[in-house]
C-alpha cells in the first residue's frame, strides 16, 4: 500500500512539472517569445511608440525583465518624436537601473527617435540607427497661444482672482510680462541642462561638445554617427544580435518580443497641442521634434 502512495505521488509531481512547463512555455510563444527561450537566456525587446506620456505600461515591462533571470539583454525600439519631461526620464532611469543590474541594453531608433526619444536612447550600452533616421533635437520647448485679441473681439473678458504674483502665468486672456517670461526661460534652461548632461554621460562625451550640436537641430542617421550620438548604423535585428553578444548569448538569440498595446497618446499627433496650455494654465516643457513627411 505504501509503495502504491509513493507511485502515485511521485506521478502526481510528474504531472503537475509538466503541465506547469507546457504552461510557461505557451506564456512566452502568447507573449511573443520563442519556447525554446524558456530553456536558457534571452533577449526581450520593448517598444516605445508615439508621444511620451503615459510610461507606466513600458516601466512594468522594464522592470519585470530587470528581475526575470531568464532575460539578459533587453532592446529597446524607439519610434518617438518626444513628449513630456518626466515621464521621459522615468523610462532613461529605467534602463539604467537595468544596466545596473547586469543586463546590457542596447537602443534601436526607428524612423523618429528624436528630441526625449533620443533622451532615453542615451540610457543604453549601445544606439543602432537607421541611416535615415530622423535624431537629435537637444532641446526643450513651452508653447502657449495669446488670445486677447480674439477674446476682445468676440466680447469675452477674462477675469483671473489669485495669490502669487505668477500664479495665472501662462494666462492667453493677456501678454506675458517680461518677468514671466524670465521665469519660463529659467525654467527650460534649467530643463535643458538636465537634457544636455543626460547625453554626455550616456555618451561618453565632453559636455563642451554636447553643446555644440544641442541646440535643437535634427541629424540623420549617418550624421549621428560622425557626432557621435549613436554607435551603429543598422537595424532592430542588428541591435538584437549586438545585445546578445553582450550577454554571451548564442546567435541567433531566443527572443521574447514586445506585446502589442494601442493607446490614445498612440494616436495623436505631435501636433494636436500636447504641451501647451489649457484653460490658462501655463504649459509643460516637453522634449518635441516636429514630424517631416516625404513624397
Amino acid at each position: 500500500m505504501g509503495r502504491r502512495l509513493t507511485v502515485v505521488a511521485a506521478a502526481l509531481v510528474v504531472y503537475v512539472g509538466v503541465a506547469v512547463l507546457f504552461f510557461v512555455t505557451v506564456t512566452a510563444v502568447m507573449r511573443g517569445g520563442d519556447g525554446g527561450a524558456v530553456f536558457g537566456g534571452r533577449v526581450a525587446v520593448v517598444e516605445l511608440e508615439g508621444i511620451i506620456l503615459d510610461v507606466e505600461p513600458l516601466l512594468r515591462d522594464l522592470r519585470a525583465h530587470r528581475d526575470n533571470p531568464l532575460v539578459r539583454a533587453v532592446v529597446i525600439r524607439i519610434n518617438s518624436p518626444g513628449g513630456v519631461v518626466a515621464p521621459t526620464q522615468e523610462v532613461h532611469d529605467a534602463l539604467v537601473r537595468l544596466r545596473e543590474a547586469g543586463k546590457p541594453v542596447v537602443a534601436s531608433l526607428g524612423a523618429v527617435a528624436a528630441s526625449g526619444g533620443y533622451y532615453i536612447a542615451t540610457a543604453a550600452d549601445e544606439i543602432y540607427a537607421n541611416p535615415g533616421t530622423l535624431t537629435g533635437s537637444i532641446g526643450v520647448i513651452m508653447q502657449m497661444a495669446n488670445l486677447e485679441m480674439l477674446m476682445k473681439r468676440v466680447g469675452v473678458d477674462w477675469v483671473v482672482v489669485k495669490a502669487g504674483e505668477f500664479k495665472d502665468l501662462g494666462n492667453p486672456g493677456r501678454p506675458m510680462t517680461p518677468e514671466e517670461r524670465r521665469v519660463l526661460q529659467a525654467l527650460l534652461e534649467d530643463v535643458h541642462g538636465q537634457f544636455i548632461t543626460a547625453v554626455a554621460e550616456g555618451r561618453k562625451l565632453e559636455r563642451a561638445e554636447v553643446v555644440r550640436f544641442a541646440d535643437g537641430r535634427i541629424f540623420s542617421g549617418t550624421q549621428a554617427i560622425t557626432l557621435k550620438m549613436v554607435d551603429s548604423l543598422g537595424s532592430l535585428e542588428d541591435a538584437i544580435l549586438a545585445a546578445a553578444r553582450r550577454a554571451d548569448l548564442p546567435l541567433p538569440p531566443a527572443v521574447i518580443r514586445p506585446r502589442r498595446r494601442l493607446s490614445l497618446p498612440d494616436l495623436l499627433s505631435s501636433e494636436l497641442g500636447l504641451g501647451t496650455g489649457l484653460l490658462g494654465r501655463p504649459a509643460l516643457p516637453i522634449f518635441k521634434t516636429p514630424l517631416y513627411l516625404m513624397d
